[in-house]
């Protein structure tokens, strides 16, 4: 995830109160949300958004991060669930309704599309190599299932509301120096719904949605690293008022590997060979990712050489073929020798002498331009 700070991400002080990152929250939610915005990196900086939000909206961790930092929440959400995206049509309505016209939006009982969700999912290097089918377990609210969603208990039903006629929605004309404005607003006896329910639901209490936990097995494509997103339509949060569900996205984060280090596409490898293998050459047995395989180290071997092993990187995203892997040469210097092979050394470094020649590159300078950088 991001390592900016959260309050600038949200562009608020320190000292922000909880209305004000809320307000933050919608603002910036709304510019980069993946289904409206056009921005490039857009889900990017919406996982950015959501994650200072999700940090900074909890009294409890905002208090940690603004003591220790990122550090400081440890277990308290990174890697987890999050659940704190917005309804779209409710970020629209306050933008316009603050100032008192009406938005010209359908009613409030028109079909909306369900919340985001949004979960972090941790993978081996070889499973985000290769791929791999993952269950994931995550909950999210469903539809209730001892009142089937209308919040009343069962042999009762909802009753339209009265103040609102069932609109959900309540309507003032008020006279300006431009004319008559009307403002609308949520209905205060129903808040909303359009109707009113006398004996709620034991299970939902009236709300019609249930918390209930999801098992789903996810096929995670071969290639991908750390921070990318799969978004899993229609999983996330159910619709309202017969809209369509919300989306599922799933953040994948990567182990590090014992020996491998990975550069886009290509898996990094560094090699110890002893001395006499790099002055007389050898064939060596080199892990790769898809078991052992022999290369080929020719005489007189520099320390830093590089080798190219074509076809053993990490296969990219929508296509067949996959990386390389570079094979970076240490040569192991002995600390400790037996008396024959130090017998032997004393005797080659007679013939080889004592001249020193400096260099004009650096093992590091070499290094780089090997692996073109």
């Amino acid at each position: 995830m991001s390592n900016r700070d959260y309050y600038d991400i949200l562009g608020v002080g320190r000292n922000a109160s909880d209305d004000e990152i809320k307000a933050a929250f919608r603002k910036l939610a709304r510019q980069y949300h993946p289904d409206v915005s056009k921005e490039e990196h857009a889900e990017e900086k919406f996982k950015e958004v959501n994650e200072a939000y999700g940090a900074l909206s909890d009294a409890d961790k905002r208090a940690r991060y603004d003591r220790f930092g990122k550090e400081g929440l440890g277990g308290m959400g990174s890697g987890g669930f999050h659940d704190y995206t917005v309804d779209f049509n409710d970020i629209f309505e306050d933008l316009f309704s603050g100032f008192g016209f009406s938005t010209g939006r359908r009613s409030r009982k028109s079909p909306r599309r369900g919340r985001d969700l949004q979960m972090q999912v941790m993978l081996t290097f070889e499973e985000a190599v290769f791929g791999v089918e993952k269950e994931i377990e995550f909950s999210r609210e469903e539809t209730c299932s001892r009142c089937n969603g209308n919040g009343a208990e069962p042999g009762t039903s909802p009753v339209k509301c009265s103040t609102c006629n069932g609109q959900g929605e309540v309507r003032q004309i008020r006279q300006t120096f431009l004319g008559q404005m009307v403002q609308t607003g949520v209905c205060p006896t129903c808040n909303g719904r359009g109707e009113t329910i006398s004996s709620p639901c034991r299970t939902c209490h009236g709300n019609g949605l249930e918390r209930k936990k999801v098992n789903k097995k996810v096929s995670i494509p071969a290639g991908v690293d750390a921070g990318t997103q799969i978004r899993l339509t229609g999983e996330g949060g159910p619709g309202v008022f017969g809209g369509p569900n919300g989306s599922l996205f799933l953040v994948l984060d990567v182990r590090p590997h014992q020996f491998f280090k990975r550069r886009e596409n290509d898996i990094l490898l560094n090699l110890d060979i002893n001395v006499a293998q790099a002055v007389l050459g050898a064939e060596v047995e080199v892990p790769t990712l898809d078991g052992e395989e022999k290369l080929k180290i020719p005489a007189g071997t520099q320390p830093g050489k590089v080798f190219m092993m074509k076809g053993k990187g990490v296969p990219y995203l929508r296509r067949k073929d996959r990386g390389n892997q570079l094979v970076i040469v240490n040569v192991a210097v002995p600390t400790k020798l037996t008396k024959d092979q130090r017998e032997l050394f004393e005797k080659l470094a007679e013939s080889l002498g004592t001249t020193v020649k400096p260099q004009e590159k650096g093992f590091l300078d070499w290094l780089n331009e090997a692996l073109g950088g």
